[in-house]
């Protein structure tokens, strides 16, 4: 559980959907004071409790050292048309995650939250869900103190880059909400997954790994 105040938090993805919603919420919040963004290029935010690294996620052995707070972060993703391939994708969606969680492990931070999505599952058909599932079993098997999975559905939200097979699907996914049975695989917007994060961060646990469902996403999300 996350002090009261005088907190700092690294966070990777912050260029990313979830990540800008968190970045800003962290920036707002009076219980951190310092955040720790580390990403491939400048967030162009100016704010006094922002510290920006633009690395070369490649080369960690350069940025290793810079991953240091009381939680982490990590909100990185890409999309199989923007990687160009599976194995692209893996190595941002999977191995700079897992890296920047070793990181955080080895330098002592207490607390590490992970975006991960519906349905992750390493032992799935889908490749998508099994990469992410793989990556949740990764994380969990580190050792922080407290490891919060955050498992969202279909993300809304202003993206930078069109995606139009969103577009079309947003107004179906919406629907799902009123359809018993379907209800969990509805639509939510970033700025609720970013604050179940922060929030997950915060909350009080008997066991060091917590997953969230979606339901438990809007749950604690609320509180």
């Amino acid at each position: 559980m996350i002090k009261t105040s005088g907190n700092s938090a690294v966070i990777i993805g912050a260029t990313g959907l979830v990540g800008h919603a968190l970045l800003r919420l962290l920036l707002s919040d009076h219980r951190f004071s310092k955040v720790v963004a580390l990403g491939r290029r400048s967030l162009m935010i100016d704010d006094s409790k922002l510290t920006e690294y633009v690395i070369d996620f490649d080369q960690p052995e350069k940025w290793v050292d810079l991953v240091q707070g009381d939680v982490a972060f990590s909100a990185l993703g890409t999309t199989l048309r923007v990687a160009g391939s599976k194995d692209a994708q893996m190595k941002v969606d999977f191995s700079y995650q897992l890296k920047f969680a070793e990181a955080a492990r080895k330098n002592g931070i207490p607390t590490f939250v992970l975006v991960s999505a519906a349905g992750a599952n390493s032992s799935s058909s889908n490749f998508y869900s099994k990469m992410k599932g793989q990556l949740d079993d990764a994380v969990a098997q580190l050792g922080f103190s407290k490891t919060c999975i955050i498992r969202p559905g279909f993300l809304k939200g202003l993206r930078k880059e069109f995606r139009l097979g969103e577009v079309l699907a947003q107004p179906v996914l919406e629907v799902l909400k009123f359809v018993p049975g379907l209800k969990k695989f509805r639509p939510i917007d970033c700025w609720i997954v970013a604050k179940a994060m922060i929030q997950a961060a915060n909350r009080h646990s008997d066991t060091p790994l917590q997953i969230y469902t979606l339901e438990e996403v809007f749950a604690i999300a609320s509180e």
